[in-house]
């Protein structure tokens, strides 16, 4: 299932990577795909299971969403990463869609990370993986097609916090066209 990529990988620069979230493969996905180096936020709770966890607390930012400290925390980790050593990579939907829309609703966190580190937005689609390890059945890969679409970066340079609404939207907006494009 090698990826077909799409669109202009961005060769320097720091950005925060934002993709849409569909299945299991999609981390898997990103590490194959996405240029340079970077870290991607998840879930604490996925640090607890037995070998794949122990790998998981080497790569991901542990973010525990349950508490404003455990987020807070998160968001402190990202900004020094950003500075310092790498891309942050979050899945705005901060799960996986189950919907039947093409995205779920966006949360805050990236586009505050934006507007705070004045660092541009790079949107990562991913229309067919949901077709390849869907969410509902771990167990369970079919073979197929699968691409990766790169789209243009949105800049966050000179926002502030009243624009956040306007940045989440232009991120959804364009994420939600390419979605429903790639799959028709």
């Amino acid at each position: 299932m090698r990826p077909r990529i799409s669109g202009i990988k961005p060769t320097n620069g720091r950005y925060i990577i934002v993709a849409n979230h569909i299945s299991y493969l999609d981390p898997i996905m990103i590490f194959a795909t996405v240029p340079g180096h970077f870290r991607p936020l998840g879930k604490k709770e996925f640090s607890t299971i037995p070998v794949l966890g122990f790998i998981y607390k080497q790569v991901a930012i542990l973010v525990d969403r349950g508490t404003a400290e455990g987020r807070a925390k998160s968001m402190r980790l990202m900004w020094h990463i950003l500075r310092n050593e790498a891309n942050i990579l979050i899945f705005p939907e901060g799960t996986f869609n189950e919907t039947g829309a093409p995205l779920k609703s966006f949360y805050d966190g990236a586009f505050r990370l934006a507007i705070n580190t004045q660092t541009p937005l790079l949107p990562v689609i991913f229309p067919d993986t949901v077709h390849r390890w869907h969410y509902s059945a771990w167990w369970k890969m079919q073979p197929g097609k699968n691409r990766v679409i790169f789209l243009d970066a949105i800049p966050a340079a000179g926002l502030t916090m009243r624009d956040l609404p306007q940045l989440k939207e232009k991120a959804f907006a364009t994420m939600e066209a390419t979605l429903k494009n790639a799959t028709h």
